[in-house]
């Protein structure tokens, strides 16, 4: 049974020797911080992520699919107005084209409002032969190269809780109260399409046109355009505050963490037995592991049996993260044996985090075209197993910057210098975003009218025609 009786405390999962965890000199300060972090509101409701739970139920049955995106870092400078109307403004610009295409719901979640807080490869930072504690995030540290910025700093924690709750505040907002109206989201597409050259992307806008003015002739109700269910993501990372925000639902009695809707434990933390692991398994909200190319299919089976023993519909998302050049080759095995295991996850695709290289100009990059491929070949997989393709977790923002190389404005590695004002990984600006929103359309087209095909030549039910 999912052990949700009593949530470990701070010391038993530190007794577990967490990685990816920072070291705070005063531990009077921080014992401070999650004192009052645990006395302030949850930032989501139970009752909400148990309907997000509901609705990745439909995922997996290959009822639904997951749009999931936002920034790679968020930081604290970056919870303005603009900013979160652009994120939601791509996001919500992806959803209609991909509703249309694939003619199931799309479930909307943006990491956003808590992802404030990032693994890295090496726990410190050498420039010019000064070493100093690498950035973690603005959850842990800042970004400036000198001791004062980069030592941990536990205040920053209740930073994160409030910038989290500003972005969640204004984003309700937007999606309750207009700003969501699926022909004013269409109408966000019209630039992107009329510049484009691609005249399968002009050809589904004008679909979409027809479409709403037909329901518009059939005068179906405008309220119901007016309104989105979106929800809030992050890797649950920082123990110390994911554990304060753990709370018990006074309908249930059950735990939840209560920091974002939707939360996944990251390719360098889901040891089987370590600390992340151990926490998220008591709590109830829908979870996502991150599996990179060193995941076997036993590995994704043992943590779906720790995470969810009780095979609740829902309750497990695997994001894999092969990388362009492994995802065909890795992927087929882990996907099969956990098909054949009886267990009926959430298959989405992260095609970012496998396709990071350095540039020769020095900027940590992407190339437009890696990502497309990964996602061309997990598409491929799924479709040569039967199995439902659920989903894509894409770092993107609603800014013009230049962090990615390729897509249709064909940027290279010396238009970088342009525009990079990542923290931490590229993301997708805007026009990249909507044009891989355009390309996974077109597979989700192809994919729906061959299913559509099959299920012609073998029926379900058996004809009853003389």
């Amino acid at each position: 049974m999912l052990e949700t009786s009593s949530v470990p405390s701070l010391a038993e999962l530190h007794a577990l020797n967490p990685l990816q965890q920072p070291t705070y000199a005063d531990a009077g300060a921080l014992d401070s911080v999650i004192g009052k972090l645990r006395t302030l509101p949850p930032l989501v409701f139970a009752g909400e992520c148990d309907e997000l739970r509901a609705k990745m139920a439909s995922v997996a049955a290959g009822e639904a699919f997951l749009l999931q995106g936002g920034d790679c870092a968020e930081t604290f400078e970056g919870v303005t107005a603009a900013n979160i109307q652009g994120k939601l403004r791509t996001l919500l610009s992806m959803a209609v084209v991909l509703t249309y295409a694939a003619q199931v719901p799309i479930v909307k979640v943006g990491r956003m409002a808590g992802q404030y807080a990032k693994p890295r490869s090496s726990a410190s930072e050498t420039r010019d032969g000064v070493t100093l504690p690498a950035y973690r995030g603005d959850a842990v540290n800042g970004f400036d190269f000198n001791p004062t910025s980069r030592e941990p700093d536990p205040q920053r924690l209740l930073g994160v809780y409030n910038a989290s709750a500003a972005t969640l505040n204004l984003t309700r907002a937007f999606v309750t109260g207009g700003f969501a109206h699926l022909r004013r989201v269409h109408s966000w597409n019209a630039d992107f399409v009329l510049s484009s050259a691609a005249v399968q992307y002009q050809a589904l806008a004008g679909e979409i046109d027809r479409a709403l003015a037909f329901m518009a002739a059939c005068g179906i109700d405008d309220d119901i355009f007016r309104t989105v269910d979106f929800y809030s993501s992050h890797e649950a990372l920082v123990l110390e505050y994911e554990h304060a925000l753990t709370r018990i639902d006074s309908r249930t009695s059950l735990p939840y963490g209560t920091s974002g809707h939707f939360l996944w434990i990251g390719e360098r933390t889901r040891q089987l037995h370590g600390a992340h692991v151990e926490l998220m398994r008591h709590v109830r909200n829908p979870l996502g592991v991150k599996l990179g190319p060193t995941t076997t299919a036993d590995t994704a089976l043992e943590l779906a049996d720790r995470l969810d023993p009780d095979h609740e519909p829902g309750r497990i998302t695997f994001i894999t993260r092969m990388g362009a050049g492994k995802v065909r080759d890795l992927l087929p095995e882990v996907v099969a044996k956990v098909t054949a295991s009886g267990r009926q996850v959430a298959w989405v695709c992260d095609p970012m985090h496998g396709n990071t290289f350095e540039a020769r100009n020095g900027y940590k990059t992407r190339a437009f075209a890696d990502v497309v491929e990964e996602l061309n070949g997990f598409f491929d997989v799924h479709e040569e197993l039967g199995t439902w393709p659920g989903g894509v977790h894409v770092e993107l923002t609603g800014d013009d910057v230049t962090e990615c190389v390729g897509g249709s404005d064909d940027l290279v590695e010396a238009d970088l210098v342009n525009r990079y004002e990542t923290l931490c990984d590229p993301r997708l600006n805007r026009n990249q975003s909507l044009e891989l929103a355009f390309l996974v359309a077109e597979r989700l087209t192809s994919g729906r009218i061959k299913r559509a095909a099959l299920a012609v030549e073998r029926p379900l039910v058996p004809s009853t025609a003389p």
